[in-house]
């Protein structure tokens, strides 16, 4: 037996409708098989199972599509093999495409599938729980269709569902009481009964004439990652009075140092098993030395009555109540308890009954750096067989290249590429131990170093259908996608304008950019309704309701900026140069899909905000533009929004420049903001100061941090793919490597050395990868380049523009 996940064309399930022959239009959407159901399933939460044994008149290669409401995992004949489906709404609900060789004979399919209900992670919707399964070809429909074929169900006991605590918003962990466990189901055994045959299901593609259900698409990303986390290294293994551990700290002198060994050997897998007595307990503290998304799994023998916890931490913790972490490294004295509450950590328990080669696994992944296991055994010693952690993550991978002469910028990037894989997964995700939801203000981000990062664009493209798929009424974008509990952020419906036109220059596909700009048009829309059409604001962008974040920022309230909240009757500065920057980008968007007139209207609007606020903000006795109409409250991010604009004339810009560099009273970016802070930089041709304000970075490593955190110290996340976005600009400010066109078909090398004395980097381009070598020699620059075939492109030096052609190229005695 062998099954292989396969990714489909939408288009390509056109032929599963001739099961139904000669059909009406509206009958054209649907499947030849149902959703099932339990016929009295119990309220979420809640875990079942789905089987079909089935005997195969041949040996075949089957193909299935298979989806379910919330999640599913999937076994043949005890093998596990897949899980989904990939995550959308219920218009864009997936369903992963299997195919499977089976020989003749006997088999058994099974699929666990879980309906949390409330306790569900915020990213996950549902509508009605069940489980369909279609094969492509009308002959297998019989055997191993749903609603068609005999398949049966079962209710899994022994679920109970735990608070996730600090972990806000990534859904109930899980307690599996083996006494009361379904074991086996995975293979078919136990008691089953039919399933409820509900609506056909519904393709996606030509939906129409339906009721609220699930719309089915083919799922577009590949399988998520699967391995064996390597085992990290066993720091502490102690023997706790009975009760909580989270006021115990962790200490040296309660080390058992002999049974340390044993500890290691069982998660490094080398032993058999660890035989833990009757009526003891162990704390186990396992360092796995990097970040880890992991799915957790425990198998033992006997030990009924006894407790298995694996809990889960970023860090450890000074003190109990407190969010100060220190160095990463550092364990002693620390406690392993959540950020903001005095209980025990975040993770899962495991009851075994007292059988045989029991497996425990969780439904959902856990992550972080340090792993508790505390055990606790009854009157029945208890035999561990095996501790081990699946790795989970988009298979994203680092395929660019990137060095420089100081050193200090090479050994950030592993940190800025874990953190971007941690936050990588069926979506992407602001932090995976917090929230795990996919914000616009992030993704932007992270989307932009996965295009210096890899050819992969998969996971940005699906960012941008689900942000253009949470549009609401208003036109607005939610601010994170997918979301049972919906929330607006105004100024983030900006930046997704912003994220399609990167996509739109880092990627060649103009079909895709034309289906969002529908969308992108509805964005602009709001907020020129929010613009004031007479008296003293005239002109000028007004805040729309919700929350209108921006940053972080602590003088800040809830990171929205002066004169940026909901109901504020002066425009805000920041909010309004935000617009007119993208407005520009909206411009070239519409300009590029033959739509002269709407360009026009975005360009007008742009340079009416832009003269407005010139008129109303610049503050002659700061030399800078204030972020209120009362000019009070100044920021680098109005400072460095007006600098990316294009809107400043010389001597403007001079000043706003010094101020953005000198002046320590502006209200300061924090690691969200300061690509934008960047990318002012950039324009102003200040790599110095880039490199001068990755200190933070620099200090990250040293704390002991294996991933890019969420703001400066003391942070909430250690992980937060936000803060990985000095690697695009490693490549595409330091080395200069941009596109000058859409699709990247044109290229821009402008690199910006400063203090460096080499670069080497190597950048994705759609056609292959771009490969620059730039070296100081004398007082003058090498440069070695490469460019894929069929792309030309431009040099920028201080010496003028130098055309660059497909292929090897090399340039002596430059200056930049």
């Amino acid at each position: 037996m062998k099954a292989t996940r396969v990714l489909i064309e939408e288009e390509s399930l056109d032929h599963l409708q001739t099961v139904f022959g000669d059909k009406a239009p509206w009958e054209l959407d649907l499947w030849p098989c149902h959703w099932i159901h339990h016929a009295a399933p119990p309220p979420a939460p809640f875990v079942g199972a789905f089987r079909r044994v089935f005997s195969m008149p041949r040996a075949a290669t089957v193909r299935l599509h298979i989806s379910a409401d919330e999640r599913y995992q999937l076994w043949l004949d005890g093998e596990a093999f897949g899980r989904g489906p990939e995550r959308g709404d219920g218009e864009n609900w997936a369903f992963e495409t299997y195919d499977l060789s089976l020989e003749a004979g006997e088999h058994c399919l099974v699929a666990r599938v879980w309906a949390l209900g409330e306790q569900a992670p915020h990213a996950q919707i549902s509508l009605k729980s069940g489980f369909v399964c279609s094969p492509d070809e009308p002959e297998w429909v019989p055997l191993l269709g749903t609603g068609v074929a005999p398949w049966q169900c079962r209710i899994l006991d022994g679920y109970d569902f735990l608070d996730p605590l600090a972990a806000w918003g990534t859904g109930a962990n899980v307690r599996v009481d083996g006494a009361r466990f379904g074991w086996n189901f995975e293979i078919g055994a136990g008691d089953w009964e039919e399933c409820v045959t509900g609506l056909y299901g519904l393709s996606a593609q030509n939906a129409q004439n339906f009721a609220p259900q699930h719309l089915l698409r083919p799922a577009t990303l590949p399988p998520m990652l699967d391995q064996i986390v390597a085992a990290g290294r066993v720091r502490l293994v102690s023997a706790p009075e009975a009760g909580e551990t989270a006021r115990i700290p962790i200490r040296a002198q309660d080390n058992l140092v002999s049974e340390i060994a044993r500890w290691q050997s069982l998660f490094d897998g080398d032993s058999a098993s660890l035989e833990v007595p009757p009526n003891s307990r162990r704390r186990v503290l396992l360092d796995l030395e990097n970040y880890f998304c992991a799915y957790p799994e425990v198998k033992v023998s006997g030990g009924a009555g006894s407790r298995i916890r694996v809990h889960w931490q970023e860090a450890l913790y000074e003190e109990v109540g407190s969010i100060s972490k220190g160095n990463r490294d550092e364990i002693e004295g620390k406690f392993f308890v959540p950020a903001w509450c005095d209980k025990d950590g975040v993770g899962d328990v495991f009851l075994p009954d007292g059988g045989a080669h029991r497996r425990f696994d969780t439904l959902w992944w856990q992550c972080g750096r340090y792993v508790e296991v505390l055990v606790e055994t009854g009157a029945q010693q208890l035999s561990i067989e095996g501790i081990t952690f699946h790795e989970t993550r988009y298979p994203l991978e680092m395929e660019s290249r990137f060095g420089a002469s100081d050193e200090r910028l090479g050994s950030i990037v592993p940190m800025m590429v874990r953190g971007l894989q941690m936050c990588s997964h069926e979506t992407y995700m602001d932090c995976p131990f917090y929230e795990q939801l996919m914000y616009v203000g992030d993704t932007r981000l992270e989307a932009l170093t996965t295009y210096v990062l890899t050819g992969d664009h998969r996971l940005p493209r699906k960012a941008l259908s689900l942000f253009d798929a949470s549009r609401v009424g208003s036109g607005l974008t939610q601010s994170r996608y997918p979301s049972r509990v919906r929330q607006i952020i105004a100024p983030f419906s900006l930046w997704y304008a912003a994220m399609v036109h990167d996509f739109w220059m880092w990627r060649n596909d103009e079909g895709f950019v034309r289906q969002l700009l529908p969308g992108v048009r509805g964005v602009v829309d709001h907020f020129a309704g929010h613009i004031a059409a007479q008296g003293e604001f005239e002109g000028l962008l007004l805040a729309s309701r919700g929350w209108n974040y921006l940053d972080w920022v602590p003088e800040w309230k809830d990171g929205t900026p002066p004169d940026g909240a909901q109901g504020s009757l002066r425009p805000s500065g920041a909010l309004n140069w935000q617009f007119a920057l993208v407005l520009k980008q909206v411009a070239e968007l519409e300009d590029s899909v033959g739509e002269p007139e709407l360009a026009a209207r975005a360009r007008r609007l742009s340079t009416h905000i832009a003269a407005r606020l010139h008129q109303h903000f610049w503050s002659d006795e700061r030399g800078l533009f204030a972020d209120d109409w009362g000019h009070k409250h100044f920021s680098q991010h109005s400072q460095a929004l007006a600098i990316l604009s294009g809107y400043l004339e010389d001597a403007k810009r001079e000043k706003v420049a010094r101020g953005l560099l000198e002046d320590r009273e502006l209200a300061q970016a924090t690691i969200y903001f300061s690509h934008y802070v960047f990318e002012a930089f950039r324009v102003l041709r200040y790599p110095e100061a880039f490199v001068k304000d990755l200190a933070l970075w620099f200090g990250l490593e040293e704390n002991g941090l294996k991933t890019t955190v969420e703001m400066p110290e003391p942070t909430r996340s250690d992980c937060h793919a936000w803060g990985a976005h000095p690697l695009f600009h490693f490549h595409a400010t330091l080395a200069g490597i941009r596109p000058a066109a859409s699709g990247f078909a044109h290229v821009e090398i402008a690199p910006q050395p400063g203090a460096l004395t080499w670069i080497r980097a190597t950048t994705p381009h759609p056609r292959g990868e771009i490969r620059l070598h730039l070296e100081k020699i004398g007082a003058k620059w090498r440069a070695e380049m490469a460019l894929p075939d069929g792309v030309s492109g431009e040099l920028m030096t201080g010496q003028g523009v130098l055309p660059l052609a497909a292929g090897r190229q090399t340039f002596n005695g430059l200056e930049f």
